[in-house]
């Protein structure tokens, strides 16, 4: 079989297999950036992938099969944030305001900005995204009410008083949260009812596979999903996994982040092949 070049972020599910010499393991510090490296190059046999850089890329014929295993997950009505120390405002409050992001096609974005829609009635054209990164995904045009900031981070969009409030994930918030709280309140029930109704966690991170490699040796590719089975005992096409990209396409779409709907019975039946 082939010996894979997989690009895989540093976490307890991924520890174990980086830990074995049958795998060449590339590095990329933070994960993401190589995520433009994969859908723009292919540079790398299988790759982590943030679920909005895939969906994005899937729409525009990157050459790229889903492998259905969960790296990087968790709900996001925390990751909506504002300075402490100004006054507090309601999510209804967001319309006409401008919201600082990372990147537009950021997966955190695409779940903040889907749960202000369910949740309090905000839609994405009601609000001014300031990014500071560009796509991942050559070629897509970010929608009219997006806007490019110089400035290094949403931390400084925040604390300069470029934006009213800004969406950080987990690791961002480590990095850049001082003195940045939660814009919603009990952030934490909102995101457990969120949750409970959907029947699902929000997904940020899952793998994908570049589709030559796939086709010219699925074994080792399998041999691959095998191993990460077995310290990720929930991966394959769960009722989960399913909800998941439904929820995650259908956001998609409403957000403009990719042309067409998702067709996840068609992604389904790619990834089913793991299985076998």
């Amino acid at each position: 079989m082939t010996k894979l070049n997989v690009l895989l972020g540093d976490s307890p599910h991924t520890r174990p297999l980086k830990d074995t010499p049958d795998y060449d393991f590339p590095t990329a510090s933070p994960v993401y950036t190589a995520f433009p490296r994969m859908v723009r190059d292919l540079e790398y046999d299988v790759c982590e992938m943030a679920l909005a850089t895939y969906l994005q890329a899937r729409d525009a014929g990157v050459p790229i099969t889903l492998i259905p295993v969960v790296l990087v997950s968790g709900t996001h009505h925390k990751s909506l944030i504002r300075v402490a120390d100004r006054p507090s405002i309601a999510p209804q409050d967001l319309v006409g305001r401008r919201v600082g992001v990372r990147s537009y096609s950021q997966t955190t974005g695409l779940w903040v900005r889907g749960l202000l829609r369910e949740d309090y009635g905000v839609e994405s054209s009601q609000v001014t995204w300031v990014v500071h990164e560009e796509p991942h995904v050559a070629g897509y045009g970010e929608p009219a009410y997006v806007e490019r900031s110089t400035a290094a981070n949403v931390a400084e969009l925040l604390k300069s008083g470029q934006v009213d409030a800004g969406v950080l994930g987990a690791r961002e918030m480590g990095n850049q949260g001082e003195g940045l709280v939660p814009l919603i309140e009990d952030a934490e029930a909102a995101a457990r009812a969120w949750v409970e109704r959907h029947g699902t966690v929000p997904i940020n991170h899952t793998l994908v596979v570049r589709d030559d490699v796939l086709h010219s040796d699925p074994d080792a590719v399998i041999a691959l999903y095998q191993a990460l089975k077995t310290t990720i005992p929930d991966a394959g096409w769960t009722d989960s996994y399913a909800a998941c990209i439904e929820i995650a396409g259908r956001y998609a779409l409403e957000q403009e982040l990719v042309r067409t709907p998702v067709d996840v019975g068609a992604i389904e039946k790619s990834a089913r092949i793991f299985e076998h």
